[in-house]
C-alpha cells in the first residue's frame, strides 16, 4: 500500500509540474486563471471555468494523494 501512495504522490506532482503550470510564461496559467477569478471574473466565459478546471485537476489529484497518505499513516 505504501508503494502505491508513493506512486499516486509522484503522478501528482508530475502532472501539476507540467499540465498545472503550463503554459509557463509570461506567468503559469492557473496563477492567472486564479487572479482573474479572485478579481471578479470579468468577462469569464464557459471555456475559462473549463480551462481553469482542466489546468486545477492535477493539483486536486496531488492534495487527494498527499491527504490519502497521511490518513494511512494515522491508521496504521
Amino acid at each position: 500500500m505504501n508503494q502505491k501512495n508513493n506512486s499516486k504522490i509522484l503522478i501528482g506532482l508530475l502532472s501539476s509540474l507540467t499540465l498545472g503550470l503550463a503554459p509557463f510564461t509570461p506567468e503559469p496559467h492557473i496563477w492567472g486563471k486564479i487572479k482573474w477569478i479572485m478579481g471578479g471574473a470579468v468577462g469569464m466565459q464557459a471555456q475559462d471555468y473549463f480551462d481553469f478546471l482542466f489546468h486545477a485537476a492535477p493539483w486536486g489529484f496531488l492534495i487527494y494523494a498527499l491527504i490519502e497518505k497521511i490518513a494511512t499513516k494515522f491508521r496504521n
